[in-house]
């Protein structure tokens, strides 16, 4: 098998990585930088587990492969907090009931900061759109949409 050598900036730190040409995103940042909020569901790009943003675009990674991040910028779950402190939606999350087994929140967590980054003052309906590509199976969503709506208006200061 073909080898590559790919360089990424990855929550903010540079990685250069020899890897096999067919290497799936998600592989390489569980595997390979041992990344593993990033997470393995469906594997055919249905559940959103495995999101993350690609220069802030929200992607799924186990349908994008490594190599397409040459020279890009990815953010996992694992980079959105600061200073050791919560990010404004992992806090929501948590005080407003936005997860039950958590295996959908890192994927939910990046859409949700990609909705957030379009439309600091996103509608209900704008944030069901922007979740409509994660799955969760055990919340119903209600939790999720009000984490994601206090933490917006928590982000603007209102």
């Amino acid at each position: 098998m073909s080898r590559v050598t790919i360089e990424v900036v990855v929550n903010g730190q540079p990685h250069r990585a020899e890897i096999p040409a067919r290497r799936l995103l998600a592989d390489f940042i569980r595997d390979d930088l041992f990344l593993t909020g990033t997470k393995r569901g469906c594997e055919t790009g249905v559940c959103g587990a495995c999101s993350v943003l690609l220069d802030g675009e929200v992607v799924k990674s186990c349908l994008s492969l490594a190599v397409q991040a040459e020279g890009h910028e990815i953010t996992t779950v694992e980079g959105i907090t600061s200073g050791g402190e919560l990010h404004p939606l992992q806090a929501s999350f948590a005080e407003h009931g936005g997860f039950q087994c958590g295996y959908c929140t890192p994927g939910m967590l990046m859409a949700a900061i990609a909705i957030l980054n379009e439309s600091p003052s996103p509608t209900e309906a704008e944030v069901r759109a922007g979740l409509s590509g994660n799955l969760c199976r055990c919340t119903g969503y209600v939790g999720i949409v009000e984490s994601i709506m206090a933490a917006a208006e928590k982000m603007r200061g209102t």
